[in-house]
């Protein structure tokens, strides 16, 4: 079935269905609901109860275009434009890594500590922050604080802009061009840090590194080089107390957690869980 053949919302669905079923394809059921949901602007629950509605020669054509990048493996984000993180709505574009919802432990362990220290106005960063969803984030649950995100793609950080102009918090987080934070001096209170963190070997074997930039993912020879550099960087440019968030591969906990050790001595280093339940979220809370 061609998008000339497709009339209706039933149609649509159907269509993705052949498809489905003709092959090995990553187009799931769910995938096709949120592409045609989002070409006719409804809900999952309205298409199944409405497949006999009908749909225009350009919301059909826009479809079987949308579905046919989806059988090809394009990610979904990619192909609505964004995505949910938090639960709240950030674009996305092929400049920046798609937000996960394991990254949200980053934000839940930076909300708590902020918490317990009671600060009214704390100073924050986020280190590589492509799309903006953890600055952004934390700019809309703590309203007095005060953020820097950095990232070293110019296109990012226009999407990282737009993101924070979508949620108007836009005037209390600074958008800074840079590797890391070698730029600025601080001092922050809490830094949070999802680096690039895929070795080469599995950035080789990894399908998604066709549809995300390779800055984004690749963290050198075992993973870690981002966070070496950061963790040499960071001890001056932190107050006291302070705290810092690293978000990890699920295999680089105990590696990860020496470095940090080595870096703050006299640190509080802990291996934390994920959403998923995988180790792959470091806290070093500094004194």
């Amino acid at each position: 079935m061609s998008s000339t053949a497709i009339h209706t919302v039933g149609d649509a669905l159907a269509h993705a269905r052949r498809i489905i079923g003709a092959g090995d394809t990553p187009l799931t059921p769910t995938t096709a609901h949120a592409i045609l949901a989002h070409v006719v602007g409804r809900g999952r629950a309205w298409l199944l109860a409405h497949p006999e509605a009908p749909l225009d020669a350009g919301a059909a054509a826009r479809f079987a275009g949308l579905i046919d990048r989806a059988a090809g493996g394009e990610p979904l984000a990619h192909l609505v434009g964004e995505r949910e993180f938090y639960g709240l709505t950030f674009a996305v574009t092929p400049d920046v890594l798609i937000p996960r919802p394991e990254t949200e432990a980053v934000v839940d362990v930076m909300l708590a500590w902020l918490d317990a220290q009671d600060h009214p106005a704390p100073r924050l960063a986020d280190v590589g922050t492509g799309s903006g969803a953890i600055a952004v984030t934390l700019a809309l649950k703590r309203p007095g604080a005060r953020l820097t995100a950095t990232d070293i793609s110019a296109p990012a950080l226009a999407v990282a802009r737009c993101n924070a102009e979508r949620h108007a918090v836009a005037d209390r987080i600074d958008f800074i061009l840079a590797d890391l934070l070698a730029p600025l001096a601080g001092p922050f209170d809490a830094v949070a840090a999802n680096l690039p963190y895929v070795n080469h070997e599995e950035l080789a074997a990894l399908a998604v590194g066709r549809w995300e930039p390779r800055v984004a993912l690749d963290g050198g020879p075992d993973g870690l080089d981002h966070v070496r550099r950061l963790l040499a960087d960071l001890p001056p440019r932190l107050t006291s107390p302070s705290l810092l968030v690293l978000e990890i591969g699920h295999d680089q906990g105990p590696r990860a957690v020496r470095l940090c050790e080595a870096a703050f001595p006299a640190a509080r280093v802990a291996l934390l869980p994920d959403l998923a339940g995988l180790d792959r979220i470091i806290s070093v809370e500094v004194p």
